[in-house]
């Protein structure tokens, strides 16, 4: 299975539905089946501000409680879109989501769908870019 290792809060923001998109500085043709690794460090700081603290708390996390290291989601990469001023302009991100992300044009919009957490989280350490990983060992 591809894997892609995200730094907390934002991987465990995709694992709860709350962060649909996933931006990037490339480019991915994957589309499919992808998991969710979060990875071993925490943004303390990003985590005590709005709006990560509220979405955060809703669903019982704080910076002293995101699993580390572990798969924690399953879902699926839909679409790579490219972000320029013109899409931007169109407002098809909403909610919380340009908060959550970096929508700094020349970036990349990954959309990731029908999320679902691992429970319990699957231990494993996690790699730069899009990885491999046998979950059913």
């Amino acid at each position: 299975m591809r894997c892609l290792t995200v730094r907390q809060p934002w991987a465990t923001l995709i694992a709860l539905g709350e962060k649909e998109f996933e931006t990037r500085s490339w480019r991915t043709n994957y589309r499919g089946e992808l998991a969710i690794h979060a990875g071993k460090r925490v943004d303390k700081a990003i985590c005590r501000q709005e709006p990560f603290k509220s979405v955060l708390s809703k669903h019982g996390y704080s910076e002293h409680n995101l699993p580390l290291g572990a798969i924690i989601a399953i879902g699926s990469l839909e679409e790579c879109y490219p972000i320029t001023i013109g899409e931007n302009a169109r407002g098809w991100v909403s909610g919380n989501e340009y908060d959550f992300g970096d929508y700094t044009e020349g970036r990349f919009a990954w959309k990731l769908t029908r999320m679902a957490p691992l429970n319990p989280p699957v231990p494993v350490s996690g790699k730069l870019n899009l990885w491999e990983y046998d979950i059913n060992t």
